[in-house]
């Protein structure tokens, strides 16, 4: 397990007059995502059923997730006494399930697989990182330190077994590209609209388009320039390009652009 526990979060200072309503409903989606995290390590066991090192990390990384979610959990609870985290994360695993069984990656290499997690790590720690400064309430800002914390060393910990692995799958620069650009494009499917809808609306039919609006038009309000750029950076690294050249600098800008211009459209639809 990582460095904290439940118990290191300074519950008793949690201020229910500094809680958003907007944050709130994607903190109910995000402790639902992280708790997927177990089913994600078992995955990941499959694609790795003959490396025992991987598999101890994936374990550890998997237990870590869960902690996550329940983190997020309880503090969703405290500032929405109503919210019930054990249903909400019963409907949402019904709703969205990770193939358990599989023994291959669905990236074609295990190279392939290390990507994608590096891209989902530098998803996370940028998103942590951003709500916790767009947040007032002290605790939530406390969790969120700590859970970008944790995905910043967990990006590291993938990325050096990315390296191992790239010794031995033969997945060039072009290919990794391809990997990081399509998991960065899953970040619209299912898991974060599903889990958004059972987090907050349950109560009526799922809808994906209305549900990953609702939650991305949150969510893009709490990103600024300098989260992008760092994000970025390590997407570069990933895929063995330089994360700090002018090209990096180039994608910073236009993805910084992309993301404000959806914003508007989607506080458009909204209003």
């Amino acid at each position: 397990m990582g460095s904290w526990t439940l118990d290191d979060i300074p519950w008793e200072r949690f201020d229910p007059t500094k809680v958003d309503g907007g944050l709130l409903r994607i903190v109910k989606a995000a402790s639902l995502v992280e708790q997927n995290g177990a089913d994600y390590a078992r995955y990941l066991c499959g694609v790795f059923h003959d490396d025992d090192t991987f598999r101890r990390v994936a374990l550890e990384w998997g237990a870590e997730e869960v902690q996550h979610g329940q983190a997020l959990g309880r503090w969703a609870r405290l500032a929405d006494p109503g919210f019930d985290h054990e249903a909400a994360s019963r409907r949402f695993t019904a709703g969205f399930r990770v193939d358990l069984d599989a023994e291959r990656s669905v990236r074609g290499s295990r190279a392939g697989e290390l990507v994608a997690r590096c891209i989902v790590e530098t998803g996370t720690s940028s998103y942590y990182t951003a709500l916790g400064e767009a947040a007032a309430e002290p605790v939530l800002k406390e969790i969120c330190r700590r859970i970008a914390a944790d995905e910043l060393r967990h990006y590291k910990l993938f990325y050096t077994h990315l390296k191992r692995y790239l010794a031995q799958d033969d997945i060039g620069r072009w290919r990794r590209l391809a990997v990081a650009l399509g998991r960065i494009g899953e970040t619209e499917d299912d898991e974060l609209s599903y889990a958004y809808h059972a987090a907050n609306d349950a109560v009526l039919p799922y809808d994906r388009r209305r549900a990953a609006a609702a939650y991305m038009r949150r969510t893009y309000s709490v990103y600024r320039r300098h989260h992008i750029e760092r994000a970025i950076a390590m997407v570069f690294k990933a895929v063995g390009l330089e994360p700090q050249g002018r090209l990096s600098r180039w994608t910073a800008r236009l993805a910084w652009w992309n993301m404000r211009r959806r914003a508007t459209r989607l506080a458009r639809m909204a209003a």
